[in-house]
């Protein structure tokens, strides 16, 4: 934010790319719609549990990263409104770090004596710290676990099911949007946007060009390969070859 404004006294425009700076001035904010994000995961473990009753772990993303708060908002709107889901634990994992994340989860497994019947993971590096979790406990492929950001890791947990669904947020996509905003704000233009985001901390509405998250299950991981967001070498290396196989990758 301190940042923006040395800009803006200086008649710089600035751009906030991915993250919403609250408290920021930027001239326009350019990302996926993070809120549609959390929606898809509490969505894909809804489906992924099948309508039983069951117990579920929040395990969100930092405290301090405002589209961890979207992604856990948008995931509650849908959970909390699923009776047969009874939320058990949650917590928010500090930086992102998969190695607490280990640590948190666990706690919360053992606070809910294991009755856990699914997880809501932001992203896949934490689905990832759950997997570990729940593999100890011999339970890993049996609970749902949810994730973000179409990962190596991800798809390959996916593709093992250990691991229910991902969200894939094309950086193509999002680059080609930031580009066409730096240009038209060079050209003194307003660039063409969607909506607007809140900023509560700043008082304002910001431009905003959001884009659409796409949610991504084995049945449809060709998504990700066509649009180049992981190498299909890569993600069916090894082990998983027979599995991208029979998923038809």
């Amino acid at each position: 934010a301190s940042i923006q404004e040395k800009a803006a006294n200086q008649g710089v425009k600035t751009i906030d790319y991915d993250r919403l700076t609250l408290g920021g001035s930027a001239d326009v904010y350019v990302s996926f719609d993070n809120t549609k994000v959390g929606e898809l995961q509490g969505q894909g473990l809804v489906d992924c549990l099948g309508g039983r009753p069951a117990n579920v772990v929040f395990l969100n993303g930092s405290p301090t990263d405002n589209n961890a708060t979207l992604f856990s908002d948008g995931a509650h709107s849908v959970v909390d409104a699923t009776p047969s889901i009874t939320i058990v634990g949650e917590q928010a994992v500090p930086d992102w770090d998969n190695d607490k994340a280990v640590t948190i989860f666990e706690q919360l497994y053992t606070a809910a004596d294991g009755r856990v019947d699914g997880v809501y993971a932001a992203n896949d590096g934490l689905a990832g710290s759950v997997i570990s979790i729940l593999e100890k406990n011999r339970r890993a492929g049996q609970v749902p676990v949810t994730g973000q950001d179409a990962t190596v890791e991800g798809l390959q947990n996916i593709l093992a099911g250990t691991q229910c669904m991902t969200v894939y947020k094309s950086a193509t996509e999002e680059a080609n949007a930031l580009a066409e905003a730096a240009i038209a704000l060079v050209k003194g233009e307003e660039p063409k946007t969607t909506s607007t985001s809140r900023d509560d901390t700043g008082g304002r509405d910001v431009p905003s060009v959001l884009l659409t998250p796409k949610s991504i299950t084995k049945d449809n991981i060709n998504v990700v390969f066509d649009d180049g967001g992981q190498s299909k070498d890569e993600v069916c290396s090894g082990q998983f070859a027979e599995m991208c196989n029979a998923a038809g990758v």
